[in-house]
């Protein structure tokens, strides 16, 4: 074993511990931890394109003692988590009253089995509208004085992407508005975690392009905005999960059935959901939360991160020599970044960034997308603005209030249409 897949697997361990089950072949232990919750589980998967996934999961359980809540499995959530399926899943939880749930799935899924959860725990205490409970820590201070407790969750992940099975976010989207919003709240955080990298390999490769820039923007953000006391850790995991992706990211492009480079892409997606646990998502993960119906959650975050990175320059010079050093290892820049500094540095370690979207197949601007317009900027200027999304604004290395939203990030989303740094105002 190589000596990254070693630091990638003695962090991850050192933070979850036995609760979480990750590696290749893992998938039959599940019924093992589900018969450690009761004898009764509500399953939560796809049964079409993942048939046989829900039913490796479905013989698992029967092998120990564990029945389906219902006698059938419930069909999975949408992509972006729409609210609709969010209710759509608390009713199967307060119809059926599982010992425990099962969430087997991508991002999406899990994040509205989250959300389900503590709409079924609290709904009928509080509000079951889930506007309610969008923000940070608002799951635990309504748990505390209810005295209520969320249904045992296990995250059984089936795609390198967000994190989801490891993390206190749910993301859940408005399909109207095309907006989504977040739960920030370690109460909500499973339990008990699953991740079996070689299902990945069942998954549209578009899907992997997406998983391997979300781990990307998740370290980058948070170790961009990370305090002092936490550097080191945060150092840690980025160059860890950063350098797994941009080393393998291409070795599953150009062959899917590269199981090393799977597993390298799903311990980097892991890290980067132990990251947004250290620390805060930032610029990037904001403007993509408008950008739903245009993109995979991680490719937006991929084409914005060069243009942040940018605008965070002159804050961030050590961690973008870091950063930069690994995309330069690997053939992305070419400039000798020793020799730079400031927004000079941003400039080139964003150009190392584009490159390498480039170079997996993903777009690198705005202005590529699909049906893109300069609508989606004045929404996501005006999200920005949304008290519910303020921490956001907070976890930036260069802090932006409400009141300087357009004035600073208006450049930045434009440079990010075109592909321009120059557009980018930097903070006096």
């Amino acid at each position: 074993m190589n000596a990254l897949f070693e630091k990638a697997q003695e962090l991850l361990s050192a933070w979850k511990g036995p609760p979480y089950t990750f590696g290749r072949g893992v998938l039959p232990r599940i019924g093992k931890i589900a018969s450690g919750l009761g004898k009764n589980a509500l399953v939560v998967c796809n049964t079409t394109y993942m048939k046989p996934v829900a039913d490796a999961v479905s013989k698992s359980l029967t092998e120990a003692g564990v029945s389906l809540a219902g006698g059938a499995i419930a069909p999975d959530a949408g992509p972006n988590a729409p609210r609709e399926d969010v209710y759509r899943i608390e009713t199967y939880i307060l119809h059926y009253k599982p010992d425990c749930i099962i969430a087997v799935g991508g991002g999406s899924t899990i994040d509205a089995c989250k959300a389900a959860n503590f709409l079924a725990t609290l709904g009928g205490v509080y509000t079951p509208e889930i506007d309610r409970y969008f923000g940070t820590n608002l799951i635990s201070g309504e748990l505390e004085k209810s005295g209520k407790h969320l249904y045992p969750l296990i995250a059984v992940q089936t795609s390198a992407s967000s994190g989801a099975h490891l993390t206190k976010y749910s993301n859940v989207t408005d399909p109207v508005a095309g907006q989504k919003k977040l739960v920030v709240d370690n109460a909500i955080t499973p339990p008990f975690a699953l991740f079996d990298y070689d299902l990945t390999a069942s998954m549209p490769i578009g899907v992997t392009i997406d998983g391997a820039l979300d781990a990307i923007a998740h370290c980058f953000e948070v170790f961009a905005g990370i305090p002092q006391d936490k550097y080191d850790l945060a150092a840690s995991i980025a160059k860890c999960a950063i350098e797994l992706s941009v080393q393998y990211a291409p070795r599953v492009i150009k062959n899917p059935s590269d199981m090393e480079a799977r597993e390298a892409i799903g311990m980097a997606t892991d890290l980067g959901g132990y990251a947004i646990m250290v620390g805060g998502t930032n610029g990037a993960h904001l403007t993509s939360f408008s950008l739903v119906d245009l993109a995979g959650h991680g490719t937006a975050c991929g084409i914005m991160n060069p243009y942040y990175a940018v605008f965070f320059a002159p804050a961030i010079e050590k961690q973008l020599h870091l950063v930069g050093d690994i995309f330069k290892k690997h053939g992305y820049i070419s400039a000798d970044l020793d020799g730079l500094s400031g927004r000079e540095l941003g400039v080139a370690v964003a150009r190392g960034m584009v490159s390498f979207s480039r170079a997996i197949g993903a777009p690198a601007t705005l202005g590529e997308l699909p049906k893109f317009n300069k609508g989606y900027i004045a929404k996501a200027l005006e999200a920005a603005k949304d008290p519910q999304l303020e921490m956001k604004l907070k976890n930036m290395p260069v802090a932006l209030t409400s009141s300087l939203v357009d004035e600073y990030m208006a450049p930045i989303l434009n440079a990010a249409v075109q592909g321009d740094f120059s557009l980018i105002k930097l903070l006096a």
